[in-house]
């Protein structure tokens, strides 16, 4: 058996950049080698968040952002009132905390779903390294571009789509992002529950359920629990894009 400061040293090598099944849609993804382990050289790695755990809290002061390694988050925003926003949820190779790159303060709370792990990646030495490395100033601007677009879409959702259209949305999406972590865009574990679902669509979580068991009903999907098939993907495609009645 390795003794602590030996699996220590495992972890470490094992969390590498170069050896990380990740890199080819994280921010190294546009390095050749000898820059990755500059890159890896400014990550801090932290210990496994468990679920529940905060990543940061809103108003924390903001000093970093995060790629996830494994495991999901969410992030909640605080609106005053007593009510709280689910505005985001975060999959492997997802960057957490750009919405604060122009703010003192993360704007919203990071919350694990699940054992989780996650790089930090201080944002000084990240700005500082993206000064001599244009390839990674590069893919920063495409991670930023892409969360405008999520953004966007989401507004979009919120504002224009029935109740119907906003979960067949979400599960199209959400199959993608699986699709292009290298799973099953058909079957795959929802780490969040439906009332956070509900939350994050602007549904109360009894219609989440009834529109699940009528897309039940209509063979589109099968979710029994967290599982989730996607059996007619053609069919959820059209629910999600058909304009309403």
């Amino acid at each position: 058996m390795l003794e602590a400061p030996q699996r220590r040293r495992a972890v470490l090598h094992e969390a590498r950049c170069q050896t990380c099944s990740l890199s080819s849609l994280c921010l190294p993804l546009a390095l050749e080698l000898e820059d990755i382990d500059q890159f890896d050289a400014i990550i801090r790695r932290r210990a496994p968040l468990k679920k529940g755990e905060h990543l940061f809290y809103q108003g924390d002061a903001f000093n970093s952002v995060y790629a996830v390694r494994s495991g999901s988050l969410k992030q909640v925003t605080s609106e005053g009132g007593g009510h709280d926003q689910l505005t985001n949820f975060y999959l492997p190779s997802e960057l957490v905390g750009l919405d604060a790159i122009d703010e003192p303060h993360y704007p919203g709370s990071v919350i694990a779903l699940e054992t989780t792990t996650v790089c930090e990646i201080p944002f000084d030495r990240l700005d500082q390294l993206s000064e001599k490395l244009p390839e990674l100033r590069g893919q920063i601007y495409r991670s930023m571009s892409k969360e405008l677009r999520n953004d966007r879409r989401m507004m979009r959702l919120l504002s224009g789509k029935t109740a119907d259209q906003r979960l067949a949305t979400f599960l199209v999406t959400l199959s993608d992002r699986f699709r292009r972590r290298g799973y099953s865009p058909y079957s795959f574990r929802l780490s969040m529950p439906r009332a956070d679902i509900g939350n994050y669509l602007g549904l109360a979580v009894e219609t989440v359920s009834r529109i699940v068991s009528r897309f039940q009903s209509q063979d589109v999907v099968a979710i029994s629990g967290r599982e989730v098939n996607i059996l007619d993907m053609a069919k959820l495609q059209r629910l999600a894009e058909e304009e309403p009645a």
